[in-house]
């Protein structure tokens, strides 16, 4: 991966669809280099923080890595999984990634979805510190 041109996306969701990369892709203005899908399946009996981070190294990213590379995430949908891989996403990276939304596409059947945005959840962070 060229740093700086090219973002890796990591999937903790279900498989992405190459017209859901392609949106990605534009959105961010960056071409997509590599998807890295990582399977998040929680014990909901077992403590969620040793799962994240558990998560967190399934990406195969090195602390510099986290540090460097660009990335966008697409995360899983259990909300609580969610919060927690987020807090360790951002120990290990030092601010928080963007991630992509999706939404169902109105009537499709089979249910499918599209990419509604890409939330840049730094630049959200920063715009609420004002509020304090």
């Amino acid at each position: 991966m060229t740093r700086g041109y090219t973002l890796l996306i990591l999937n903790f969701a279900h498989p992405l669809t190459e017209p859901q990369i392609a949106k990605i892709a534009a959105l961010a203005g960056q071409a997509v280099d590599e998807v890295r899908t990582i399977p998040a399946q929680l014990d909901l009996e077992a403590p969620f923080a040793p799962q994240a981070a558990a998560l967190a190294d399934a990406a195969g990213l090195s602390p510099e890595a986290w540090q460097t590379t660009p990335l966008v995430v697409a995360l899983p949908s259990l909300n609580y999984a969610t919060a927690a891989l987020l807090a360790e996403m951002h120990g290990r990276m030092g601010y928080f990634p963007p991630v992509v939304r999706l939404r169902p596409i109105e009537g499709a059947i089979p249910p499918r979805f599209e990419v509604a945005e890409v939330l840049d959840l730094q630049a959200i962070r920063a715009r609420a510190r004002t509020r304090r």
